[in-house]
């Protein structure tokens, strides 16, 4: 869906942002892009809408040079999620998340529609937010309406910086999970750029970590984690990537053992996270907690802290 081949931007006074990147978004997956300051994330996320033009390489959008498009065309078709939202101040809520297909040529009335459906969606009803203004609203319910705004045009792709940066880390973490479960049911193709390297791995398909001006390992969240690309990388995830990892590794029925006994007190069903599973094994003086089939909600086995270390120390850690 969006592919960048070579692509470099200098800038008059010889400053280089980002060096010959390559790389591919596929159709429906969530990128992160991670990394400190200055690295050039930002630069290569508004290149795909032309904010910042290339200077070498080019970047495709469903097989198709983004160079040969009309920017405002191109920007309409898509969705763009900032830190600060950029709402209308003197706009409603409602009237904010229909602007764009308004501007498509939608008629207003269904514009508006489109607008409400989006703003259930979010988890904001639009009988009582939907005549709010921006500055109404929480720093997490103007997150939310940045979201239903960017997906109003129902756009191919999305485009996000900083989404959930200036909320606090309870909020932030809500609205991540809001978010995961949004894109469950929508697919959109995304690149989201990010600070922080717990947003990218709880967020992202696949991890792009930045150098300077470089990507220095493109990867799914545990790979990266359990195999980092080179020095860089491993210092830039830290001495705790294992740690890290629980949020990355489900639970699997490979690390269970067989139930003897009276069944464990607590469980947690098979797919979830080992960082979910081990906090609830941690509560139990047993030991051991059940893992149920999601399904028929039967035991499927137990897990241990024996079975959590044999799950850390499987998939893309026995390839590395």
């Amino acid at each position: 869906m969006i592919r960048f081949e070579h692509v470099t931007k200098r800038y008059a006074d010889g400053t280089t942002a980002v060096a010959d990147l390559s790389f591919e978004v596929t159709e429906g997956e969530l990128v992160t892009l991670v990394g400190p300051s200055g690295c050039g994330k930002t630069t290569t996320m508004k290149m795909v809408n032309r904010l910042i033009e290339p200077t070498g390489g080019r970047i495709l959008l469903d097989g198709q040079d983004i160079a040969a498009a009309d920017p405002v065309e191109l920007r309409r078709r898509i969705g763009y999620v900032i830190q600060q939202v950029g709402l209308f101040p003197h706009k409603t809520v409602l009237e904010n998340t229909a602007t764009v297909p308004q501007l498509l040529g939608v008629p207003k009335a269904k514009a508006r529609a489109r607008a409400a459906e989006l703003l259930e969606l979010v988890g904001l009803d639009p009988a009582v937010y939907g005549g709010r203004y921006p500055d109404q609203l929480s720093g997490g319910q103007r997150q939310r309406v940045g979201v239903a705004r960017a997906l109003a045009a129902d756009p191919p792709v999305l485009l996000m910086d900083e989404p959930f940066g200036a909320v606090d880390p309870v909020v932030r973490e809500r609205l991540q999970n809001e978010f995961l479960a949004l894109q469950k049911s929508v697919r959109k193709t995304i690149l989201l750029v990010t600070h922080d390297l717990e947003e990218a791995v709880r967020l992202g398909d696949r991890i792009a970590v930045y150098g300077q001006g470089t990507i220095e390992q493109f990867a799914a969240p545990a790979t990266v984690l359990a195999a980092p690309a080179n020095t860089y990388v491993a210092r830039f995830v830290g001495a705790d990537r294992s740690l890290k990892r629980l949020a990355v590794t489900p639970v699997e029925a490979a690390d269970l053992t067989a139930a003897h006994g009276t069944p464990p007190a607590a469980s947690v069903p098979l797919g979830a996270s080992l960082r979910e599973a081990l906090a609830v094994l941690l509560q139990e003086d047993s030991g051991r907690i059940g893992v149920t089939d999601p399904d028929s909600g039967e035991l499927a086995g137990v897990l241990t802290t024996e079975g959590v270390h044999r799950a850390l120390r499987r998939g893309p850690l026995q390839d590395a």
